[in-house]
C-alpha cells in the first residue's frame, strides 16, 4: 500500500521535540535513507534522518521515563494498515523502542492545538532493531490525519512510513469530475505485472513527474505477453477522460496501450480505450464514451516499458457517493 505520509503527497512534520543532531522533516522524504560517513557538521556526523540529542535530565544517567516525539500531518488522510519505522544507518545510536499513536484533526489548526488532540495508540511501545527497516502491523480500521511517533528515550529513526488507503473528504469530490484514480481520492494499486525499476504508485501521485524515477517501469520482456496494472478506483464511478502520460520515457515507453473496466471484482471487463499507439515523452488525452459504472480500472501497456502518470477522470455514481461518505464516517469495515 502507499505512504500516506510523504512529503510528496502533502505530509509534513508539524512539531517535534528535539532535533539536535538531524531534522525531523527526513522521515517523510520519498527517497530511501542515505548515508555518507565521515561527513561531519557542526554537531557531528551528518545523517539523512531525524537524531535527538542523548537525554541526560537530573544527572549523567539517562532517565528511562524520557521520550521523545515527532508529529507527522498525512498527506493524505486514511486508514492506516502497517506503519515502518526504519533506522537505517542508525547502529549505536537508535532507540530500542518505539510507539505510533494517530489521531483525528479537522481543519488546519496550530500545531500546539494538535498536541493536544485525542491520540489513539495504533502501535503498541515495542523494540526495534538497529540499522533495520522495522515493519509493523495496524489493526485499527479508522482513519486518521495525523501520527505521533515517540521513541523512548532518545536516539534515531531514518524514515517513518504510514502504509494504508487514503480516504478523502467526500465533500470535496461532490462539485463536478475528479480523478477516479488519484491515490489522493482514495484509489489503490491492486495488482500489476512487473515493477522492476519503478513502483505502480507512482501512476496515482499527484502532479507531473520529476524524473523516470517517478513514474512506473517495467524490465525489459522476452516473451509473447503484455504488462498491465489494476486499480482499485476511489469509487463506483463512469469516466469520460483517460490520461496516459509517458513523460520522461524516451526509449523506453511502451508502444501502446488499453484500458478496461469492470464494477466488481467479479463483474467482466469492458473497453474504456482501445489499444492505441503511444508517443515518448507526451501526456496523451483521450476523451471516452462509455456510459457503464466501474469500481476497478486496468492499464495494459505492450510490450512493457515505462509510463508515469495515469489519471481516469469521471463522477461517481450515486452509490459511489454514498460509499465516500460511509468510509469517511466509519473508516474501513471490509
Amino acid at each position: 500500500m502507499p505512504d500516506l505520509a510523504l512529503r510528496s503527497l502533502g505530509g509534513a512534520v508539524i512539531t517535534r521535540t528535539d532535533a539536535l543532531f538531524a531534522e525531523a522533516e527526513n522521515l517523510i522524504v520519498p527517497a530511501a535513507s542515505e548515508y555518507r560517513p565521515a561527513t561531519f557538521g557542526h554537531v557531528g556526523q551528518i545523517y539523512d534522518g531525524w537524531e535527538t540529542r542523548r537525554r541526560r535530565p537530573g544527572g549523567s544517567a539517562p532517565d528511562a521515563s524520557a521520550v521523545d516525539r515527532a508529529i507527522v500531518r498525512l498527506g493524505v488522510p486514511g486508514v492506516i494498515h502497517g506503519v515502518v519505522v526504519d533506522t537505517s544507518w542508525f547502529v549505536g545510536n537508535f532507540p530500542p523502542t518505539v510507539s505510533v499513536e494517530a489521531a483525528v484533526v479537522t481543519g488546519f489548526p496550530p500545531a500546539h492545538e494538535v498536541v493536544d488532540a485525542d491520540w489513539q495508540t495504533i502501535v503498541e511501545r515495542q523494540p526495534v532493531a538497529g540499522d533495520t527497516a522495522n515493519p509493523i502491523e495496524v489493526a485499527s480500521r479508522d482513519r486518521f490525519t495525523h501520527v505521533r511517533l515517540s521513541i523512548y528515550p532518545d536516539g534515531g529513526v531514518a524514515r517513518l512510513r504510514v502504509h494504508g488507503r487514503g480516504v478523502p473528504d467526500p465533500q470535496f469530490l461532490d462539485h463536478g469530475p475528479f480523478d477516479l484514480a488519484a491515490l489522493e481520492n482514495g484509489a489503490r494499486i491492486s495488482a500489476c505485472s512487473n515493477m522492476f525499476y519503478g513502483s505502480p504508485n507512482n501512476l496515482l501521485m499527484p502532479g507531473r513527474a520529476r524524473s523516470m524515477g517517478e513514474g512506473w517501469e517495467t524490465s525489459r520482456r522476452r516473451d509473447d505477453g503484455n504488462d498491465w496494472v489494476e486499480i482499485d478506483l476511489a469509487a463506483q464511478g463512469v469516466v469520460s477522460l483517460v490520461e496516459l502520460d509517458t513523460s520522461w520515457f524516451l526509449g523506453n515507453a511502451p508502444g501502446e496501450a488499453s484500458v478496461r473496466g469492470r464494477d466488481g471484482d467479479d463483474g467482466e471487463w469492458f473497453e474504456i480505450l482501445p489499444r492505441t499507439p503511444l508517443q515518448p515523452d507526451t501526456r496523451h488525452r483521450f476523451t471516452v464514451d462509455v456510459d457503464r459504472p466501474m469500481t476497478q480500472a486496468r492499464m495494459d501497456i505492450h510490450p512493457d516499458g515505462g509510463m508515469a502518470r495515469c489519471r481516469l477522470y469521471g463522477t461517481a455514481t450515486d452509490a459511489g457517493r454514498a460509499d465516500l461518505h460511509r468510509r469517511w464516517d466509519h473508516g474501513e469495515t471490509r
